[in-house]
């Protein structure tokens, strides 16, 4: 079925009904700190005008930030509603022994300030491991977040909840469901220690669309699957994953409340928006040069797709020839070999390409004649797409990755110092 969907500016904000502020309250103060010195905003609030349904999938890294286990508390005790979400930078509020309090705290202080349940705020930390997390800054910025909310400060919001990121990351579509205009729009984080497993990072999705919270949840774990979980940029899986996901049904579109067309509509908007976040984590990784995306096609189900296309993109060896611009095949063809799914390696095609052109290198399992200097070009672009054919069935999938470099090592040698 064709979709037809409009980007929108606003990020978290592009819905109807949704406010967002951000600003720095010195979780973590730099060793060069000054009264002059102008710091990134560290802390952020949005809030929909009206409770609603909500859906969230987390980290499935045995040790889990506070935020998470408070998180998934409150949204079972609030039955799938969430009107809030407070996230911080600079600090995990991970492998603290006053975790959880400080995290429900966080959650204690927007209920009080915007006269809501507390069980209906969604609370998200990332940063350093293992520090105790200052509440006092947070405590004195929650006013201030509050005061400060508004229906276009979604970039006061995208920029708090950076870390080692370049660039702020925001996608968001317009869709029509029964004749109604509906928006979907979300703000992701992260750079390194991606490699997820039901989530990553912190990424934070709101709709106007009318959808019930089994829908919601239903839609979002199909989705993390073939976006989110279909990327890595160091094989770390972090201990603050959340995928968050609000539908406060201003649209006024009849309430999706089973499979259907409307359902397919609505999940295809959430993809629209997953993946081009999904691209723009796997561009930022820390230290990278180069986007990879490695399409596996022609495979006999949907899973062996996924697991092939994702193995190239996690080969170390391969983001490192990629940082090299060299056209190393045979890592391809390792990364597909040891990936755990059945197919005929005998029958597997290789493709190199990008905005510079394309070139094969592998058919039927062997190298090919192709000229270095091309390959060279092809891989100075910084996008490069690693086509794979298995010649086995229908299925397709896509893997985002980026290449690995120097900088990688010099960014995660200090990350705490």
């Amino acid at each position: 079925m064709e979709h037809n969907f409009k980007y929108l500016d606003g990020g978290i904000c592009a819905a109807q009904g949704y406010k967002a502020s951000g600003t720095y309250c010195g979780i973590k103060r730099p060793a060069n700190d000054t009264p002059d010195t102008k710091h990134k905003n560290d802390i952020c609030l949005f809030t929909s005008d009206v409770p609603a349904n909500a859906a969230a999938v987390y980290t499935q890294n045995k040790v889990k930030g506070a935020p998470i286990l408070v998180t998934k508390a409150n949204l079972e005790k609030s039955g799938g509603k969430a009107t809030a979400v407070i996230a911080n930078s600079k600090n995990a509020n991970t492998c603290n022994a006053d975790g959880v309090e400080k995290a429900q705290k966080m959650c204690d202080l927007v209920a009080e300030e915007l006269g809501i349940p507390s069980e209906e705020v969604i609370v998200a930390s990332t940063g350093v491991i293992g520090q105790i997390l200052p509440i006092e800054p947070i405590e004195a910025a929650v006013p201030v977040l509050a005061k400060g909310l508004g229906y276009n400060k979604h970039l006061e919001a995208a920029t708090a909840i950076m870390t080692t990121d370049t660039v702020k990351k925001e996608y968001a579509v317009a869709f029509e469901i029964g004749g109604k205009t509906c928006r979907l729009g979300g703000m992701a984080k992260g750079s390194g220690m991606i490699h997820p497993n039901m989530a990553t990072t912190l990424n934070f999705i709101t709709t106007d669309c009318a959808i019930s919270s089994e829908m919601l949840q239903k839609a979002l774990s199909e989705i993390v699957k073939v976006t989110y979980n279909c990327l890595s940029v160091d094989g770390d899986t972090s201990t603050n994953d959340m995928v968050s996901l609000m539908a406060n049904g201003l649209a006024g579109n009849d309430e999706i409340t089973a499979e259907g067309e409307y359902y397919e509509t609505f999940k295809a908007a959430l993809y629209e928006v997953m993946a081009n976040l999904t691209r723009m984590l796997a561009k930022d990784g820390e230290g990278a040069t180069k986007l990879l995306e490695c399409i596996c096609e022609g495979s006999k189900d949907k899973d062996t797709a996924i697991t092939v296309a994702k193995s190239v993109v996690c080969s170390t060896l391969f983001k490192a020839a990629m940082f090299g611009e060299d056209a190393n095949w045979g890592r391809v063809l390792c990364a597909i070999g040891y990936a755990d799914a059945e197919f005929d390696i005998n029958k597997v095609d290789v493709t190199l390409a990008s905005s510079l052109g394309e070139i094969e290198v592998c058919k039927n399992g062997a190298g090919v004649q192709f000229s270095e200097e091309f390959a060279a070009k092809v891989l100075s672009a910084d996008e490069i797409e690693i086509r794979v054919s298995l010649h086995d069935g229908t299925y397709n999938a896509t893997a985002w990755g980026c290449d690995l470099t120097y900088d990688y090592v010099k960014i995660n040698g200090d990350y705490r110092t």
